[in-house]
């Protein structure tokens, strides 16, 4: 597609296409920005590219598997792979970023930041930020500084360590901060996310900055004193940033939810591929949580890449491959989360539990009251009374509680913030019971609320689960700086350092 076109789409929302590892997939014609005629213009694109791809193909699909929403069919095989650990460089989900919203945000930034009128470029870097720090959290070392910059002959960008790019990324945060937004404005029209609001996109900055400085929380550079001073000085988001499911035609090919389109767009992947995971779906069953209806259809899940099995794991008579299970629901105006408030209200809530605050209780409701409102839901019981009442404790059972409500916050929102969130605070834990050597067992004594090994995928890792992707293919095989591929997807990126698998 030229970049005329792409102008056209994007005033006019057109810009989605369907598929699998085409999705999103725009041409980008970095020679071509010169016929650009307003920077405005880009600005939807770019925010549909960044949030299609969070629940795209490669990040929706393989962060619901690999945090055991979902779980392989016994009757097809398309995620396959995702549940026996196999390697995954999650090529497509590279390849988009860095060809559509990555230059075109860079193209608002240089176009706008000698302007009085700050509100594109705020916009611009803060989904920039935003952009990378997905990029380096799923990979972990990426090229990073030199990147982008084809034009100026740097085609082989080398390879920058994390710790290197959350540093730059911290003063890139402060530097955006730090712009006074007094009498700047966009056309709303332009903004799917915030309708123009600046206000409400300086608070995404200030929470980016509180979830860039949360994830460093197991390495030696995190102080959680300053945490607490910044979260009780900041202005943090309280309203979603989001792609609203009122942007959605679900009558229409390329216009639905990413998910959507991979459903009603004709491969039907939900309905023939994906069911429900015992791990997750008997988490909320066991404790009556209203969410399940919302999330699934459905009285029975089984273990996590168990798909092979033909025993009766739960002794009713029918063989586990010839039962009926779960499948995930939906819906059609779903909205699409960049960052949510309940993800924000449990960095916060998290925080204060790190510094023994009665505070962690009210941030801790909030999260999960805003989980539930999301899904229409008003009943408040299961923090009233329920299983998700505040239960207190010494820190890391504050912390346990609040990932655990994260984890199920994030379902059919945020697959790739929950894998990466479960990889920093290593819950849900994981246990070792072997499926597989006693299904019937483990059917009635696996303790809810833990994660299983996958049954097909468990000598793999050692034990373990998938901890990042291997580079890309399209970095490894086409830039010469490029490292040598990682051995398989259980290497750890470097804030990933608490103990446990």
């Amino acid at each position: 597609m030229k970049r005329k076109s792409l102008i056209i789409l994007s005033a006019i929302v057109l810009f989605f296409t369907s598929g699998c590892s085409n999705y999103l997939d725009i041409n980008h014609d970095p020679n071509a920005l010169a016929e650009v005629p307003d920077v405005k213009v880009l600005l939807p694109a770019a925010e549909m590219g960044v949030a299609n791809n969070l629940m795209g193909w490669d990040f929706g699909f393989a962060g619901a598997f690999w945090v055991e929403y979902w779980t392989q069919t016994y009757t097809a095989s398309q995620f396959k792979t995702l549940c026996q650990y196999l390697p995954q460089d999650f090529n497509t989900a590279y390849q988009s970023l860095l060809s559509q919203p990555l230059p075109d945000l860079n193209y608002i930034k240089a176009n706008t930041k000698d302007n009085s009128n700050k509100g594109y470029y705020f916009i611009a870097e803060a989904l920039s930020i935003f952009t990378w720090q997905i990029i380096t959290d799923v990979w972990g070392d990426m090229p990073y500084f030199e990147t982008l910059q084809g034009a100026d002959g740097l085609l082989n960008p080398k390879q920058d360590k994390q710790q290197d790019i959350y540093a730059d990324l911290m003063n890139r945060i402060d530097d955006l901060l730090a712009i006074d937004l007094t009498g700047s404005s966009i056309d709303e029209k332009y903004d799917f996310i915030y309708n123009g609001d600046l206000t409400s996109w300086y608070k995404f900055a200030s929470a980016l900055k509180l979830k860039l400085m949360l994830r460093l929380s197991e390495t030696q550079q995190y102080n959680n004193a300053q945490t607490l001073s910044y979260i009780e000085s900041a202005n943090l988001l309280t309203a979603s940033a989001k792609i609203p499911g009122s942007v959605w035609d679900d009558t229409k090919e390329g216009k639905r939810h990413p998910m959507r389109e991979f459903q009603a767009g004709g491969a039907n992947y939900l309905s023939t591929n994906v069911i429900a995971c015992k791990t997750f779906f008997d988490y909320l069953k066991v404790n009556n949580d209203p969410r399940l209806s919302k999330l699934f259809s459905g009285t029975k899940a089984p273990f996590f890449g168990d798909y092979t099995s033909l025993d009766d794991s739960d002794d009713n008579g029918t063989p586990d491959n010839k039962e009926t299970y779960a499948t995930v629901v939906f819906a059609g105006n779903m909205d699409l989360m960049l960052m949510s408030n309940w993800e924000v209200d449990f960095y916060i809530a998290e925080v204060y539990a790190r510094a023994g605050s009665p505070k962690a209780k009210d941030y801790y409701e909030a999260g999960v009251i805003a989980s539930l409102t999301q899904q229409g839901i008003s009943d408040y019981s299961i923090i009233e009374t329920g299983y998700a009442q505040w239960m207190g404790g010494n820190t890391e059972a504050q912390i346990k509680q609040i990932a655990m409500q994260k984890w199920v916050a994030n379902c059919n929102y945020q697959h790739i913030e929950s894998f990466l969130e479960r990889n920093r605070t290593k819950y849900p834990s994981v246990n070792d019971i072997d499926i597989a050597a006693a299904r019937q067992y483990a059917w009635s004594n696996f303790p809810v609320g833990d994660l299983t090994i996958s049954v097909v995928g468990r000598a793999l890792l050692n034990g373990a689960l998938p901890a990042s992707p291997l580079y890309p293919d399209s970095y490894i095989t086409r830039n010469t700086n490029a490292p040598s591929q990682k051995a398989n997807v259980g290497e750890k990126v470097w804030w990933n350092q608490k103990q446990g698998k």
